[in-house]
């Protein structure tokens, strides 16, 4: 498979998020997916202490067990663990960081993200801890992930001269949510930043399982409503339509335009696709192929413009 960089790190172009390890996936699902993931060539891997209740780092630490050396580990704090452990404050950055390193079973991260801003703790404080703990050898890169293109400026500014500083932003992008088009795309080319779209198959509905006039598949994540729940509606059923119609009639697939559309970004480095099995895995794998032409990227960007 291609890869990509992220800082100092070598990336697939296609990895794998894992949100739903220790929620919809047990210990032995997520071995399952890990391995088939790394049989496909996907090296990245992406999770968070919050995900799965922190069981998804720990289901991840078992599956990696012997292999961990082959792949790119990422994870991320700062989100509400529980009522003490959250936030960006230099104690609880080392806390969370040796929480995650016991849970995965390793040594390092490779790549450890503040998962979202934290406007109680100046963004400098919070780099100088980071700071620290690469010279200290258990982190080798940072990022962060839902950040503005402000923000970013920010954080830039804040980094001291030779000490760590932030390689990657990781915020939602999809053909379904484009927000980081309007400054965030253009700050990580400007900064040098790694862009990792999460959410790149808008939940699953750019994969083309949910159609109009249909019941959403049993099992699914919009089947199970909630937040994502919204994401049913009746203009991206028709939007989703539109764009199965123009895929099929190039003899591709509506996930293969949704992952090779972002990869054609230049400030994307990896699409980070969860699974909830081997099959996906490899479908997701599979995905980064298609080279779309300057024809296609204009019929795309019509099909966009209309349903903007």
């Amino acid at each position: 498979m291609e890869t990509r960089r992220i800082g100092a790190l070598e990336v697939s172009v296609v990895g794998l998020g894992c949100n739903n390890f220790g929620g919809r996936l047990d210990a032995a699902a997520t071995a399952r997916v890990v391995h088939a993931a790394l049989d496909a060539g996907i090296n990245f891997l992406d999770t968070a202490d919050i995900y799965g209740g922190t069981k998804s780092e720990e289901y991840l630490g078992r599956a990696l067990a012997g292999r961990r050396d082959r792949v790119v580990l990422a994870t991320k704090f700062g989100m509400a663990v529980d009522g003490q452990r959250r936030g960006a404050r230099p104690d609880y950055v080392r806390r969370a960081l040796e929480d995650s390193l016991r849970r995965l079973n390793t040594e390092r991260i490779d790549l450890y993200q503040l998962h979202q801003p934290d406007p109680e703790v100046p963004i400098a404080d919070t780099l100088g801890t980071l700071d620290e703990l690469v010279k200290a050898g258990k982190v080798r890169e940072i990022g962060c992930s839902n950040f503005s293109a402000e923000q970013l400026r920010e954080a830039d500014a804040a980094a001291r001269p030779s000490a760590a500083r932030f390689v990657s932003v990781q915020n939602e992008y999809s053909l379904v949510q484009r927000e980081p088009e309007r400054e965030v795309l253009a700050e990580c080319e400007r900064l040098g930043l790694a862009f990792i779209p999460y959410f790149p198959l808008a939940s699953g509905l750019l994969t083309g399982k949910y159609r109009r006039g249909r019941p959403a598949p049993s099992g699914t994540r919009l089947a199970e409503g909630g937040r994502f729940a919204d994401l049913l509606s009746e203009r991206n059923l028709v939007f989703v339509e539109e764009l199965a119609a123009f895929t099929t009639a190039r003899r591709h697939t509506l996930l293969e335009l949704a992952v090779s559309w972002l990869l054609s970004r230049p400030a994307v480095a990896s699409v980070i696709a969860g699974a909830t099995s081997p099959e996906q895995v490899a479908l997701n794998a599979n995905a980064a192929g298609w080279r779309l032409t300057p024809a296609e990227f204009a019929e795309v960007d019509a099909i966009l413009a209309r349903h903007a």
